[in-house]
Order: C-alpha cells, then structure tokens, then sequence
C-alpha cells in the first residue's frame, strides 16, 4: 500500500471540481500544469485567473521531501516554527553526506562513522516531528521519491534541484530552498510566480542507441541553460506516451538543467503500470477514476501553439545520441560528430572515468541496458579501459539488480558498485588520481558538468549522457568514438563492433528488497528531546531574530555581484562543504565562493567597494 493514501483520496475527491472552477473562469481548454497549479491554490476553489509570469501565486503542495543536506538548516528553523508535527507529509533522505571511494559497503561505513552527529540528529527530528527518515544507503533523495511517493495530479516541494524528476509520474514537483519547505512544513502558503509555459511535442519512437536521456539533452541544446527559467515544461505526443515512467523521470529530472520551474508528463497506461510495480496498485485505481483531469485536454494537445507560450518538436525518429559537455550541460555535440568537435576544440581524447547512475539514471531499465553492453563486452574479450563506477538510485532497485545478476556482471568487467547515494554526481568523490590536476574527460549520466562539479579538478572535462553511451564510452577509452559505427581492438587483437543495447523497464520476477532503509516517525513525538552540543561543528541551534527596532539599514555596499553562469553549485558548493549545512557560521563562509566577481573577475575573492581592495 502507498504511503499517504488518505492524502490522495482526498486531494482526488475534489481535483475535478477545482479543475472544472478553472475550465469556467478560463474560458479554454487546460494543459495538465494549469489543471495542477489551479487545484493547489491556497484559495481551494479557484475565484479568478492568474496571467503566466506576472501573478504571484499562494499554493498549498502536498508533501514536501528533503535531503540530508538541506534537510539540516531546514529543519534547525522548523524547530523554531512551534508546532507539534509537520503539517504535511515530509521525508528526510540520507544521500548527499556518503563520499564515494572505495565501494559501496566501505565508503557507507565510513560515512556512518563520519556523519553520526548529523545522522542522528535529522533522525531524531524527524521522529519527533512526524516526518519519514530514509537512512544512509536506502537511496538517493528523487529515485526513493518516485519509487514511494510520487503520484500522478499531485504538488510537491523538494530541498534541492532535482525534485522535478517526480514529474515522471504527472506531478509537478519543484525544488526550493529549505526556508520554503519550512513554511509549508508550518502550514502556511507557499508562494510562486505563476509560470509560463513551454510544451514539448515528442513525436516517433525511440530505438537503438537513442535512451530518454538524449531527449532532454537536445531539449537543453534548444532551450540552453537559461531558457526555460520562469516556465513549466509539459511533454506530450506519441513520443512521450510511449516512453517508460523512469524514462520520462530522466527527461524532467534534468530539466533543472535549462532552469525550468519543473517538467511534467500526462498520466497514461505507463504511469499506472509504475506505480503497480512499485507496490501502489492502490493509487493507480484512484488516478484512472480521474484520468481526464490528470493530463491535458485533447484540444490543448492537438493544437498547442494556440496554449502554451513556447512549443518545441523533436522526432525521437531522427534523435540521435549525444554528449552534452564540457563545463556546462547544454553543449551538445552528436556521436556522429564528437570525434570532429573534440579534436577541433582540443578536448582531452583519453576517456579516464565512466560512472553510471544518480539521481537522472538509476532506474532498472537504466541498469540492463548498461549491463547489456557488459555481457557483450565480456563475451567479446574487451575490458574496459576507463575506471567504472556503478551508483545504484535506491536500496530497491540495488537488491533487485544483485538478485538478478546485474551486480556480478558489472563486477566481472572491474566496476565498482557505489553505495546508494549521489556521491561523484554532487562532487563526493574522493579521486585520488587527479590531485596534480591533470587535463582528463570523463563521461556520466549525471546531470550536470559545471567545473570541478564531479571532482574538484578544473581540468576534468565532463560530458553528461545517457547509461547506454557511458558504458561504451568507457569500454572504448576514447572520447573520439562512435559506438554505432567503430570498431574496437578486443584481448585477442580482433576488431569487434558493439551491438545496439537492450533491456527491460521492469524485473521479470518484480522488485524486491529486504531493508529498504526507512524510519516510520514516532506516534507521539512530544517527548523526544533534540540536543545538539554547543562546542558542535556541524550542526549549530538557531535563535529567533531579536524584534525589530524600526530602523532600516541605509547606505549598504555590495561584498559580491554574480558575473555570468551562476547556478547552485556556484551560490554554495556541495563536496567538503557539505558537512558544513547545519552549521549557519560556517556554512556562511561558503557563501558565492564559486561565482566570478563581476566587480573584480575573480572567483573566492571580496572586493572592499570603500578601499577599493
């Protein structure tokens, strides 16, 4: 049975009626974003229209998950809020804090030892205040989510960027910062300027080398980094409806990528299928009783220029496979065309680290598509000539795939199996062999490639794309390949050619798992203490702010201005920074240090705008 079930009953009993309040006042047909936006409004029963990037908007989300990271400054303020439990459903997950270096089973004893403190106290929170707790080593924040609480219609906020990977399954899912999820968490409104919106129209089938992570790598070529800021994109088309749910997770997860609010798809027969694999069969009968409201209307789809603000098409026929990258997700080079483009730019041609999985790519189709091209591997005496790293997404999808094989095959070519955790993607990654520095690429199914993202190295050229391409990428070694047509020098000095990947959306035998890694919160919190030692340097208690006294500050010098890209990686950068967020002190010295100084074209440096120094 699906955790929160009476919370969806009854968001389910009265999204009709609030759709069709909308439908009036609105005068059209709806796309599945409005139908959403307009049944979470704090107001209940929409009352008037609100115009697309203009109107600032008070929404009432349904649920509200964090990761361990974030989860700590949010929860030290929702400690102050006063109340008893949380107002919504919520979750805390244990996956940013877990460095990757030696293995799954090492690298999470080593965290356990390492992060007690922070464990222990975001374990003890959650308890007393209502809220789920997902341990080290049950998973990564978004994967856990879409495999347990995700569901079609619904509204959730999310302590970190790639929250909208549950939009997979039809929800619109938006990640904030923790203030944010502290006032919702509080019971209050939640506010948001109404976004516009962008639809994609996915035509065709996708097949061969071609996986749905190529999908959101041309959607970032079109849109760039900056070009779905303020907007909500919603697939639609024969091509989406014939992608699995895990795959559509990974076109909207990445959307964070083109600064979109999030991405969303229409529920269908593929999204109730996930959710029965996922031991929710529950949910699915209550979405199919509201099908209709839980996508968007036929006429919107049938002619969508007259809609939304923006419409892309892409013909997942004529999509062919690529590598996004370097330093910056939307510089999309084709298989065809990288050996060209990287010898041109002077990109490093030696292929040093292959690394499969994160939250964008760890579901079990991702896997056996991977483990498809190691069979092939193995069977044609190859080995790989990069390192490889395998990141399972959750403790479920990492039991199933050891129960049926997987494991022993990745292994069997000499990868290393991470823990179940972000590690590499958000810069955990203790990688000994770039301390000099050196000029090296890389290629993940990751989602982003900014510099020293992965690895601190600046000189690491990171490509981001799709399971399928890491794998061969990494078997080849070169950067200057092409897994459709070159050929490769096996062991015995023969030239073999990869066959195209295959795999499966779901275990034939079905999911399995024996500890999945969750905490139930305590029926009655209120006699749980939390304590955290005042000599900590982790975790810091927060007071309230002293009242006002009436007077503002006048006059106040800018320490920095942001020049150029400036994402989340640049305001606060993750890797050894990270046992730092439950600290305000020393997280605070953290603060832009990646962003360039318009005022002086440096990065880590404060210019004195009085002295000029």
């Amino acid at each position: 049975m699906a955790f929160d079930l009476e919370m969806i009953k009854e968001l389910y009993s009265k999204f009709p009626s609030r759709v069709e309040a909308a439908r009036k006042l609105l005068a059209k047909p709806m796309t599945l974003t409005e139908k959403i936006l307009y049944s979470h409004l704090d107001e209940k029963i929409p009352t008037q229209t609100y115009a697309r990037g203009d109107s600032y908007v008070d929404f009432r989300p349904d649920r509200v998950a964090m990761q361990d990271a974030t989860a700590q400054m949010a929860l030290l303020q929702f400690m102050q809020a006063g109340k008893s439990e949380a107002a919504v459903p919520s979750s805390v997950h244990c996956d940013h804090l877990i460095q990757a270096k030696e293995g799954a089973v090492k690298d999470l004893e080593v965290a356990n030892y390492t992060n007690q403190e922070v464990y222990d106290f975001l374990s003890t929170v959650s308890n007393k205040y209502g809220i789920g707790f997902w341990k080290p080593g049950a998973g990564i924040i978004h994967q856990v989510v879409l495999e347990n609480y995700a569901f079609p219609g619904g509204m959730m906020i999310g302590t970190d960027s790639h929250t909208p990977n549950a939009g997979g399954l039809g929800m619109v899912a938006i990640g904030v910062g923790g203030a944010d999820a502290v006032d919702v968490m509080a019971d209050m409104p939640w506010e948001l300027k109404f976004p516009k919106l962008i639809g994609v129209k996915l035509t065709g089938k996708l097949s061969g080398w071609t996986a749905p992570k190529d999908v959101i790598l041309k959607v970032a070529d079109i849109l760039t980094v900056k070009g779905g800021t303020g907007a909500i994109v919603e697939y639609f088309g024969d091509g989406a409806n014939s992608l699995s749910a895990t795959g559509r997770a990974t076109i909207c997860n990445m959307g964070a990528e083109i600064g979109a609010t999030t991405s969303t798809f229409g529920y269908d027969d593929k999204t109730a299928e996930y959710l029965r694999q996922t031991n929710r069969s529950d949910v699915a009968e209550l979405a199919n009783s509201i099908s209709e409201y839980l996508t968007g209307d036929t006429e919107v789809y049938d002619n969508p220029d007259l809609y939304f603000d923006q419409v892309i098409e892409i013909n997942l026929n004529e999509l062919e496979p690529a590598l996004n990258g370097p330093f910056t997700p939307d510089l999309r080079t084709t298989v065809s065309e990288i050996a060209d483009t990287a010898k041109k730019n002077d990109w490093p041609l030696s292929i040093e680290a292959g690394l499969i999985g994160s939250c964008t790519n760890s579901s079990y189709e991702d896997i056996t598509r991977a483990a498809s091209l190691a069979r092939q591997a193995i069977a044609k005496n190859l080995k790989v000539k990069a390192d490889l790293l395998i990141t399972p997404g959750s403790e479920l999808v990492r039991y199933t795939i050891e129960r049926d094989g997987l494991i022993e095959e990745f292994e069997q070519l000499g990868a290393t199996v991470l823990a179940n955790a972000c590690g590499p993607c958000i810069g955990q990654w203790e990688r000994e062999d770039v301390k000099d520095g050196h000029r090296n690429s890389i290629i993940t199914s990751f989602n982003r490639n900014f510099a020293k993202r992965n690895d601190g190295n600046p000189n690491t050229f990171a490509f981001v794309s799709s399971p399928d391409m890491v794998m061969a990428y990494a078997i080849s070694g070169r950067l200057d390949f092409n897994p459709l047509t070159d050929f490769i020098k096996n062991e015995l000095g023969e030239m073999v050619k990869l066959d195209e990947p295959t795999g499966v959306v779901y275990p034939p035998l079905g999911f399995d798992v024996k500890d999945s890694g969750y905490q139930a919160p305590a029926e009655d919190g209120s006699k749980i203490d939390v304590t955290v030692s005042p000599d900590s340097q982790r975790l810091q208690l927060l007071t309230p702010f002293k009242e006002w006294d009436g007077n503002d500050y006048k006059g106040l010098k800018l320490l920095i201005k942001a020049k150029g890209k400036c994402t989340t990686d640049h305001i606060s950068m993750a890797g050894p920074w990270l046992r730092f967020r439950g600290h305000l002190e020393n997280i605070s010295q953290n603060m832009l240090i990646g962003a360039v100084n318009y005022f002086n074209d440096k990065t880590n440096s404060v210019k004195d705008q009085i002295t000029g120094n």
